[in-house]
């Protein structure tokens, strides 16, 4: 059987204040013309359909489309819902959709209830994990604790309960959201930290043949059954070097996986520059970057006068500007959002109480009392997302 994993669209996301629904519509465009061409017979989206909650109508068309076109090509589309996303606005409708084909899976609940395919070699088990929030999943899978490592060990013993009831042969597919250890980040993933931890072991997918990950940026290889697609689009200069794309999985008769990258078109290339402003301005070398997406960095001694208004000029598509002084300081001078990019909402909160504590830094209790403050916080907003 074969598979295209794809995940993590953020319908609706801008780059940088630049609308990328253009570019988004072309991605739709590029995956329905692969899943004809290349014969596919099953779509995995695992996770992040949306970049927010409530996202803006025309992202919601540009989802429907694209429902409407899968559905159209007579291909199974299997979907979970990601930390972007609202489960219960994307599950809306599910019963229906499913006698097209599109078959979301956003209640934890379902963890253990597959949907289930078939080839010349016999039946294929998908199973669909959403974002599992642990705090508000944790009684639902009976999870001895609220972290990540658990709920998502409680829901893979559903799956591996309900696989070992089904005819010898049968073979498994998972679509997960979470952060897997080993897998590497990049700046425009949203923090999913509970109780300090927020990464679980790849061994949790023990027992099945493939897992379709989604939630990190970058496209990526855990090991040849556990695979992160990436996200089809770069969400942030810190992606300025990945390689976006989707995998191609071929599951054989007996569970091998093959599996191959499929590039996703490029909207623009994205590029980071760096120098003093009129190096930038009047040196050929950086001409090769007019035409990207821009990001630049000035380390002029004094801030210039109107640098972006001068660059922009000689750069038409830059979208950011940063400083810092080749002979000064850095720190400073940084933005608010630079200082914080990378970090944890438990490492910033910790930073903040050491700051106003002259360097006094949080202990061992008082990090534990922000961990459950912040973990409390988060369940409150998940909370109040559900009941609007």
């Amino acid at each position: 059987m074969r598979f295209l994993h794809t995940s993590d669209w953020h319908l609706g996301r801008s780059f940088h204040r630049v609308n990328l629904l253009s570019a988004q519509r072309a991605f739709l465009d590029h995956l329905v013309e692969t899943v004809r061409a290349r014969e596919i017979d099953a779509v995995l989206v695992a996770g992040d359909v949306y970049d927010r909650a409530v996202p803006p109508l025309a992202a919601v068309e540009l989802f429907d489309d694209a429902l409407h076109r899968l559905a159209g090509l007579g291909v199974p589309t299997v979907m979970i819902s990601g930390n972007h996303d609202s489960a219960r606005r994307l599950g809306v409708g599910s019963g229906l959709m499913e006698r097209a084909g599109i078959h979301l899976r956003t209640d934890p609940a379902d963890c253990g209830t597959p949907v289930v395919l078939a080839d010349a070699h016999g039946p294929v088990a998908l199973y669909g994990l959403p974002y599992l929030e642990p705090a508000m999943v944790r009684d639902t899978l009976g999870a001895r604790r609220a972290d990540h490592a658990e709920v998502l060990g409680a829901a893979m013993e559903r799956v591996r309960a309900d696989l070992a009831g089904r005819p010898a042969g049968t073979r498994s597919v998972v679509l997960a959201h979470a952060f897997v250890t080993g897998g590497a980040v990049s700046d425009s993933e949203r923090d999913i930290t509970v109780g300090g931890v927020a990464s679980v072991p790849v061994g949790v997918f023990d027992g099945v043949d493939y897992v379709a990950l989604g939630h990190l940026h970058g496209c990526q290889t855990l090991t040849e059954r556990v695979r992160y697609s990436g996200s089809p689009l770069a969400y942030s200069f810190s992606e300025a070097e990945h390689r976006k794309s989707s995998w191609i999985v071929d599951l054989d008769a007996d569970g091998t996986v093959h599996a191959e990258r499929v590039d996703c078109p490029v909207p623009r290339p994205l590029d980071r520059i760096r120098g003093r402003l009129e190096q930038l301005l009047e040196d050929p070398g950086p001409a090769r970057h007019e035409d990207s997406w821009v990001e630049a960095t000035l380390t002029d001694t004094s801030r210039p006068h109107e640098p972006m208004a001068r660059l922009v000029k000689r750069f038409p598509h830059l979208v950011s500007l940063v400083f810092d002084p080749e002979d000064g300081p850095t720190r400073s001078l940084a933005s608010y959002a630079q200082r914080l990019r990378g970090r944890s909402d438990q490492e910033i909160a910790e930073d903040f109480v050491e700051h106003v504590r002259s360097g006094r830094a949080a202990d061992e209790q008082e990090r534990a009392e922000l961990r459950s403050a912040i973990d409390e916080v988060r369940v409150d907003d998940m909370a109040a997302e559900v009941a609007r």
